[in-house]
């Protein structure tokens, strides 16, 4: 099955209503086209994985995301996409064997938190500096549903450099904003 964006967005649309959380996946998209440039992967099927990552989180929070593995079956999605969906959520206690399982795992809460951070700032986009998200991951009062264990855990596991890992999700959403803002879209508004 070829993936394309638009039937990923269509499949999303189709599942949820919520603004804030199809941002939210629009949001985790972009980082995962970033991380497919990154590791010299298909930019499109990351993509799509980002976004439909949460496709069932709407309609059945108590069992996500094991709806949306059985939605991603039925459309024919294969089994790696498949099992990296299942494997972002610790509940489901799915192996993460594979980048495309550990980046989505990675990018999921620090995309929601770096999002967090341009919705606060005057300048939103324009001058993000990793220095201030890291310090606004120190301030456990801000954005205090984001798991920062996660977030370091995660990027572990994907062997980076948290640094490092920041700095690509950081340059993947400002990237992507652009991008959409030329469709008309934003992660932000």
């Amino acid at each position: 099955m070829e993936i394309k964006r638009e039937n990923a967005l269509e499949l999303l649309k189709e599942h949820v209503e919520s603004d804030s959380l199809i941002k939210h996946c629009l949001a985790v998209e972009a980082s995962m086209r970033g991380y497919a440039k990154k590791f010299g992967e298909d930019v499109e099927r990351w993509g799509a994985c980002g976004l439909l990552h949460d496709v069932d989180f709407e309609k059945y929070p108590d069992t996500h995301p094991l709806e949306g593995v059985e939605i991603l079956k039925e459309k024919g999605y294969d089994d790696e996409f498949v099992m990296a969906v299942k494997g972002h959520s610790n509940s489901t206690n799915t192996p993460r064997e594979t980048n495309l399982a550990k980046a989505l795992y990675a990018v999921d809460e620090l995309s929601g938190f770096v999002i967090a951070c341009v919705l606060v700032r005057p300048d939103k986009f324009e001058g993000l500096q990793i220095k201030s998200i890291k310090k606004k991951l120190k301030d456990k009062a801000f954005a205090k549903a984001i798991n920062r264990d996660q977030i370091k855990t995660s990027a572990e596991e994907l062997g980076m450099d948290l640094t490092e890992h920041i700095q690509t999700v950081v340059d993947a959403v400002v990237l992507r904003e652009q991008e959409l803002n030329e469709m008309g879209l934003s992660l932000i508004e």
